[in-house]
């Protein structure tokens, strides 16, 4: 090697009097040995190689090697280099003063102070909050008063108070004392106890998490310290897999880096492991001994896991620290052995803490319907009870000479009572008669069913033990059941009518695989496709190299042949360029294991990519395929291995990715001291900010433009890859931004976002790469069903329009008789001219919502904003509005990009898109943010009262979720956010259909039935008091014993009720998935309307009438006292509204049988118990009425009378106006009969 001059290679630069950097062409390269910049690096299989520069601008590179040609000197180059070099002490310098300056500087008013290793200090100013947590509602003291007025919530259980109340008053005391109180407390103890051991359990896990310990520094050494008693600003020690006690910025870690591995499931539940850094300068002090003391500022809690905004002041220099320096609590450290921080947010206010809030509860649709019926039996209530008032005043009025010469009522007590002459519970008429009000709505006060509550809330935990242990819904892929995180909102699964899916991860697997890759302009990646996967699929040893993936990649040997061929033009520089920015330009963290027999300085081992996103997983491992491995990662240096040989780099800085700029960049300077940006990110935010440069580069461009539309023809998932030089003066201004952006505790986001843009422009396009992400099983078929279902399905994504197309139509979602109906528009104007266009080319009209003010009402009005505008049918062009002329025949699809959204969900845009969206069958929206997915929701679920059901598998469809009647989350591949977040979750997408089309038809068709047959079975008692009040004088007496009338809907007659609302079926699960079209009774309310509603009670009233008369015209010229005659009414009802619910079981099985018949005879026995005690007054009743074959006859009658307009009201329906149901339900027993497979026992129970 010339001492004399130092060595260049084609990526060094010149320091012009610009000043600005220069690269020297790959001529240049020829004569000079690779080891200028691959230092102590062996020759790479011969041949002369190409060192890292970056994007080359091939016209300014040869200019320069033309005047370098000429007049280069060894002085000069010295000098230029040394000129920037001084360049970089000014830098450093201004920042050293700049942060001298911090003493001076206004902290913002919400910023928080810790000092490091001082929680005196620290907690003297403010009152931060210890690490104590408490996730339990009750203390011992307050556990009775606050769960009493948590349940009194509900407007039933305050009704029941009330009545309880009322009852203990002495006119009023129509039941005794203690009995009103029996139902009422019963179901408060329940739930009591249900709450109580919910939290007791809550308590034993905070007392075991407070009680945990940790190392903290005290007095100059590490001393065990529980964790409830940690404080901010103390500094904390963790070793490799324990627990993380707070939220710590991490000071230092047992790497030299300064790098931590964590892993967040017990945050996030994402199983991926993820770095966090040491600044070098506290790592530094941690790793020779030293106490560090400084402070750190940071903002207040707050409840967002993926930012972070700080900064650390140490020695009195400023260091900015983000999402990426802090470990949080619950957290846990993996493969590292230690790990030190200082704790600054503590105990309830740690974002673990403040994120454990529960997703917003839902109520069932179907409940809000029971409310109005319930509201109607209030009426009922009223009216009977009013009747009942008035007839009392007018019997007093009538009887009010009288009424001291009556046995059974008077005013005054008799000559020979306690108390002669004095008043006897009489208050005048009209007092009597508003405590006979009173009265009787003590006496039918369950008319109201109280029970019913209880039973919807045991009959949907049933439900869901079934959902959850359907081994058809079970993932083995990923050992997941399907999970019920709601239990309010079964029966809502069987009313879906829109369906909003994610596409990437819900749709598809979400596993990501390089397919293609467009470099140059030449399209790389077909031959895998013809020889169907015949190509490489192993990692080739070039150059020694050993690393071996966990996956293998598929790679393509006319690209790997030019990355290792003697060429030094540009398609190969350009080449070497792609693969090093995938390599660099990332997140992922390499897991390096390394044999026994291997160093890893001997280029070996095995080696995993860990990532927060599966694309750059798959970007990595394939540069790794093509001898491009990044093997470490540190917190200020990534190494890769280059075709053999290591290339450490360093990372002066990185723009994550983000929903706004959809890409990410990173800066490195390179060890021959030159600076590039590397950057990759979506074609629609990359195609703008590329250099305009020459005609052979439009042509590159062009053919990547070409590229790109074929891949994401053929659903693949596309970026863009380019890069460009930094000068010395771009280098200055952009780190200057970057450290006031990274330092900042306000806006740091939006800075760092304004910085970027700094440098992502005029870039050189480098190529495109195109990804695979595999549709999940089964997805076409469960569409297709859910279509047939009657659902409509609506994708949003966040992908690019074709490559959206491409998938919908490999689902069968997008079919070849669909028109479709684009929507790309970038101003308001033109989004509604492109949507009135499309409503008037398929005969579209307004639906009606919204004032005249916001839409169009009439045709009329339509027809005049057309003339307005002016529109032409040559306006409707087939890019926008259609593909065809005239009037189309068959379905539409909507496409509408997020572009268009933006327009229309914040302008008064929302009317025009409902109509066009809700006449077309399908929509497909694309590059749609989250808060975009929820306004699609929101559009539906506002202005329709169709049941809406979200789906997705990430972070971004959370919104979505939360936003939809049901919310479904995926176990995918992105984390469990969504799944969290969710009502339900399950593994695949595929299970959706069995969701809905059996479970669903199944809950709604269980409920529906529950909540009609619970109205009509305590309907039926009461109008049966009713009638025998109206016969005893309109007194509130009753007939039936006080513990009877609280049995009745306790014990008597509510657990076939509930094994009913559990194990019914209509309907097999195989005929349901058959035929999908069954699911349609639930939009059309089939099991549950106002229409079943009165029916039920005019058959409630029939049934009634016949149990009052019958016994009555029977025992008419009989002797038989009251008491006797309450027993057989008692003894009948019950009898007859277990007969009226098995005339309605679909699907008896012994569970059933024991329900029903049991219930009958558990109901004798009660009544044999209460009339054997010799203090109760109707004691010895049942075993005088049972010896006469009356009795038995009463019964009997009182059933096929009450129950015979019932049954021919069926046969009549059945035979002459069958439903969908009914048919397929007669031709499974036809089936069955003929020798047909039927379902096998205990398959799909539930």
């Amino acid at each position: 090697m010339n001492s004399g001059k130092p060595l260049l290679s084609s990526s060094e630069y010149v320091c012009d009097s610009n000043p600005r950097c220069h690269y020297l062409s790959s001529d240049a390269l020829i004569s000079t040995p690779r080891r200028g910049f691959y230092p102590n690096a062996p020759h790479v299989r011969g041949n002369t190689g190409l060192p890292w520069g970056g994007v080359m601008d091939h016209h300014q590179s040869t200019v320069t090697f033309e005047n370098s040609k000429q007049s280069v000197s060894s002085s000069r180059f010295s000098i230029e280099i040394a000129e920037c070099s001084s360049r970089r002490s000014e830098r450093f310098n201004r920042s050293r003063r700049k942060s001298l300056q911090l003493e001076d500087e206004v902290l913002p008013e919400n910023a928080r102070l810790i000092h490091i290793n001082d929680p005196k200090k620290s907690n003297d100013r403010f009152e931060f909050s210890g690490n104590e947590i408490r996730t339990s509602k009750y203390t011992w003291l307050n556990f009775l008063p606050k769960n009493i007025f948590i349940q009194c919530r509900r407007v039933a259980y305050l009704y029941f108070f009330i009545i309880a109340i009322l009852n203990q008053l002495p006119p009023l005391a129509v039941f005794g004392r203690t009995v009103s109180l029996f139902p009422l407390l019963f179901v408060l103890s329940v739930t009591a106890i249900k709450d109580g051991y919910e939290d007791w359990r809550r308590h034993r896990s905070d007392s075991n998490e407070n009680h945990r310990e940790s190392l903290v520094l005290q007095g100059g050494e590490f001393l065990l310290k529980r964790w409830k008693h940690i404080q901010p600003g103390e500094v904390v020690k963790i070793f490799a897999n324990e627990t993380i006690p707070a939220d710590m910025v991490l000071l230092g870690a047992s790497d030299s880096s300064g790098i931590a591995y964590i892993q967040t499931m017990n945050l996030d539940g994402e199983s991926n492991l993820k770095t966090r850094y040491a600044r070098q300068e506290s790592n530094s002090l941690v790793l020779l001994g030293e106490t560090i003391s400084g402070v750190v500022t940071c903002e207040q809690p707050n409840r967002n896991i993926y930012e972070f905004t700080a900064h650390m002041e140490l020695k009195g220099q400023r260091y900015p620290l983000s999402q990426s320096n802090i470990i949080l609590r619950g957290c846990q450290l993996k493969n590292t052995e230690w790990a030190i921080g200082v704790v600054v947010y503590a105990g309830q206010e740690t974002k673990a803490m403040l994120n454990s809030a529960a997703s917003p509860s839902k109520r069932s649709r179907l409940e809000t319907y029971m409310n109005r019926e319930t509201l109607w039996l209030s009426i009922f209530l009223f009216i009977i009870c009013m009747v009942v008032a008035i007839g009392m005043g007018l019997w007093l009025k009538r009887h009010q000479y009288q009424l001291d010469s009556m046995p059974y009522y008077r005013k005054t007590y008799s000559d020979h009572g306690k108390s002669p002459g004095k008043p006897y519970r009489y208050y005048g008429i009209p007092l009597e008669t508003f405590f006979s009000f009173l009265s009787s709505i003590i006496v039918f006060q369950i008319m109201i069913p109280i029970a019913l509550y209880i039973t919807m809330e045991l009959v949907r935990l049933g439900q869901s033990y079934f959902m959850i242990g359907d081994n058809h819904m079970y993932d083995s892929s990923s050992n997941s059941r399907f999970q019920c995180r709601s239990l309010n909102i079964n029966e809502d699964l069987g009313q879906i009518r829109y369906v909003f899916s994610d596409k990437t991860g819900t749709l598809t697997e979400n596993k990501m695989e390089f397919r293609r890759a467009s470099i140059y302009g030449k399209n790389y990646g077909r031959s895998i496709d013809s020889a169907n996967f015949g190509a490489e699929s192993t990692s080739p040893s070039v150059g020694g190299r050993k690393w071996k993936l966990k996956s293998e990649i598929t790679i393509d040997p006319g690209l790997m042949e030019l990355l290792h061929k003697n060429l030094n033009g540009e398609e190969r520089i350009t080449a070497h360029e792609f693969f090093l920015t995938l390599a660099a330009c990332n997140t992922v963290i390499p897991i390096v294991t390394v044999t026994e027999s291997v160093g890893i300085d001997d280029s070996g081992g095995t080696i995993d990519y860990q990532g927060e996103s599966p694309d750059e997983q798959a970007l990595v491992s394939a540069a790794s395929a093509y001898d491009y491995t990044l093997f470490e990662r540190t917190s200020g240096h990534i190494a890769v291995d280059v075709n053999g040989e290591k290339l450490r780099l360093e990372v002066l800085g990185l723009h994550e990715f983000d929903s706004v700029r959809k890409r990410m960049s990173v800066v490195i300077r390179f060890p021959n001291d030159s600076v590039k940006v590397l950057v990759k990110g979506a074609d629609t935010s990359m195609l703008n900010i590329l250099k305009v440069d020459t005609v052979g580069d439009d042509h590159i461009r062009h053919s990547a433009e070409s590229h790109l539309n074929e891949y994401s023809s053929e659903g693949l998932r596309t970026l863009v890859v380019a890069a460009r030089d930094l000068s010395c003066d771009e280098l200055d201004e952009w780190q200057c931004m970057y450290e006031d952006a990274s330092t900042s505790l306000t806006d740091r986001s939006i800075k760092l976002r304004q910085t970027a843009t700094l440098i992502e422009c005029n870039l050189t396009l480098l190529g495109v790469t195109a990804i695979e992400d595999k549709l999940q099983e089964g997805v076409p078929e469960t569409i297709e069903s859910l279509c047939q279902a009657g659902i409509k399905v609506w994708v949003l994504t966040g992908d690019k329009q074709e490559t959206a197309i491409s998938i919908a139509r490999s689902c069968k979602l997008l079919t070849s008789d669909m028109h479709p109906v684009i929507i790309n528009g970038n101003s308001e104007n033109e989004c509604r001219k492109l949507m009135l266009d499309a409503m008037i080319k398929y005969g579209l009209r307004p639906s009606g919502f919204g004032s005249r003010s916001a839409r169009l009402e009439t045709s009329e009005e339509l027809d005049h904003l057309v003339d307005s505008v002016a529109l032409r049918p040559s306006n409707l062009s087939q890019h926008h509005v259609g593909c065809k002329e005239g009037i189309p025949g068959g379905p539409l699809a909507l496409i509408i990009d997020g572009n268009s959204l933006v327009y229309i969900l914040e302008k008064d845009l929302e009317f025009e898109l409902f109509d066009l969206a809700t006449s077309c069958s399908v929509v497909l929206c694309c590059r749609v943010a989250p808060l975009q997915k929820a306004g699609i929701v929101d559009l539906i679920k506002s202005r329709t009262d169709d049941m809406t059901l979200a789906i997705g598998d990430g972070a971004n469809d959370v919104s979505m979720i939360q936003m939809a009647d049901v919310g479904v989350g995926i176990s995918g591949q992105e984390g469990r956010q969504a799944v969290m977040a969710s009502d339900f979750a399950m593994g695949q997408f595929r299970f959706l259909k069995r969701l809905l089309l059996v479970h669903g038809h199944w809950n709604y068709q269980r409920i529906g039935y529950l909540v009609l047959y619970n109205f009509y079975r305590n309907a039926v008692f009461v109008f049966m008091l009713f009638w025998y009040t109206l016969c005893a004088a309109f007194s509130a007496s009753s007939a039936v014993t006080d513990w009877s009338s609280v049995f009745y809907s306790l014990i008597y007659t509510s657990v076939p009720t509930i094994v009913v609302g559990i194990l019914d079926k209509d309907l097999s699960h195989r005929t349901l998935l058959q035929y999908p079209k069954l699911y349609a009774s639930g939009h059309r309310h089939e099991s549950y309307n106002m229409r079943l509603f009165w029916i039920t009670m005019a058959d409630t009233l029939w049934q009634s009438l016949v149990l009052f008369c019958i016994p009555v015209i029977t025992y008419l010229e009989s002797t038989i006292d009251i008491w006797s005659m309450g027993s057989l009414w008692t003894i009948s009802v019950v009898i007859l509204v277990n007969i009226h619910l098995a005339m309605d079981i679909q699907r008896w099985v012994l569970y059933t049988h024991a329900a029903v018949w049991g219930s009958i005879f558990i109901t004798y026995g009660c009544v044999v118990i209460l009339d054997s005690i010799p203090v109760f007054p109707n004691y010895g009743t049942i075993y005088h009425l049972a010896k006469w074959p009356t009795y038995w006859l009463s019964i009997l009658l009182i059933l096929v009378v009450a129950l015979l307009p019932r049954f021919i009201w069926k046969v009549i329906c059945q035979t002459f106006y069958p439903t969908d149901i009914q048919i397929a339900r007669e031709a499974e027993i036809l089936q069955t009969r003929h020798g047909g497979v039927g379902p096998k026992p205990g398959q799909g129970t539930g």
